[in-house]
């Protein structure tokens, strides 16, 4: 295989630094940018740096993420998330480039009874979810060579998540009301990672979707997380979405089906509840090593 060099925008965040281990585990050349040095948002600043750097592969991991406040923030959600993606997608056929975009779930309403193949009608029920496929279309319509993959309920190292406010409010108040009536694949930043980098390098081409195998509903995914943690005196009780008003609406059904990814190769990711045991174990090993200090 010829050498690769690989660019991850968004590298700070919890996939791209995932991104950049699993990059140099492989021995894959991977430059990681994110703001201040690097801003979506500037289409000159995406071009000047891709012309610049003429990655074979762009991982564009940069994004709007916070679902609720989109919803009062929706024109700087689509800023990033839709326009941003635009101006990467246009670099990436200046620099012969193949872009690889993130998206999510959330271009769903979750009315359906079953899992969601690619080929689905996308009809997002939030701003959100909403910036996301417009990001899905702009980088289709700019990029020559690309690929969209959307994932679920992201987790994992050096970032806010679900299993850390479970973690931090379980030990803190120990008593939590989840809901019980969205189900979706937890996934595991450091499980995509994996897959992504597996994408790259074979340069697959169109929409795929990649999540931790198996589904759960929110209140399932937190019993599990302070079973796993040895919470044992931590209550968590079930409630509705109707009892847990948000700003933004949220689909019930967020299940992804990787029809694609396994008919060109890719391995289904081990299941959710592997995977939060090794992220439980990472948080471990990380809290013990800053409480042990470093090796002298």
């Amino acid at each position: 295989m010829s050498e690769q060099r690989f660019l991850i925008l968004g590298s700070r965040g919890m996939l791209g630094r995932n991104l950049l281990e699993e990059s140099e585990k492989r021995g894959v050349e991977a430059i990681g940018l994110d703001l201040p040095e690097f801003d979506v948002t500037n289409r000159l600043n995406c071009e000047d740096t891709l012309l610049t750097i003429r990655p074979n592969v762009v991982i564009n991991c940069a994004a709007y993420t916070d679902v609720n406040r989109a919803e009062a923030e929706r024109q700087q959600a689509f800023l990033v998330n839709a326009v941003g993606a635009g101006h990467v997608a246009r670099a990436c056929r200046a620099a012969e480039a193949h872009c690889i975009y993130l998206s999510t779930d959330y271009v769903f309403d979750g009315t359906k009874a079953d899992p969601y193949v690619e080929d689905d009608p996308p009809c997002p029920v939030n701003a959100y979810g909403a910036s996301k496929l417009a990001g899905e279309h702009r980088t289709m319509a700019e990029a020559l060579h690309w690929t969209v993959v959307r994932t679920s309920w992201l987790y994992g190292a050096g970032g806010r998540n679900f299993v850390r406010a479970i973690l931090d409010q379980g030990r803190r108040v120990g008593s939590l009301q989840v809901v019980c009536d969205q189900v979706g694949a937890p996934t595991y930043t450091r499980d995509l990672a994996a897959a992504l980098l597996e994408i790259a390098l074979r340069r697959l081409h169109g929409i795929v979707h990649i999540t931790n195998e198996g589904f759960c509903s929110w209140y399932e995914f937190a019993c599990a997380i302070v079973e796993l943690a040895g919470l044992h005196d931590v209550r968590v009780c079930p409630i509705a979405s109707a009892d847990y008003p948000s700003p933004a609406r949220r689909p019930a059904n967020s299940r992804l089906l990787d029809t694609r990814a396994r008919a060109r190769g890719i391995a289904p990711r081990p299941h959710w509840r592997d995977a939060l045991a090794r992220y439980l174990e990472e948080i471990n090993q990380s809290e013990s090593n800053k409480k042990n200090g470093p090796e002298v």
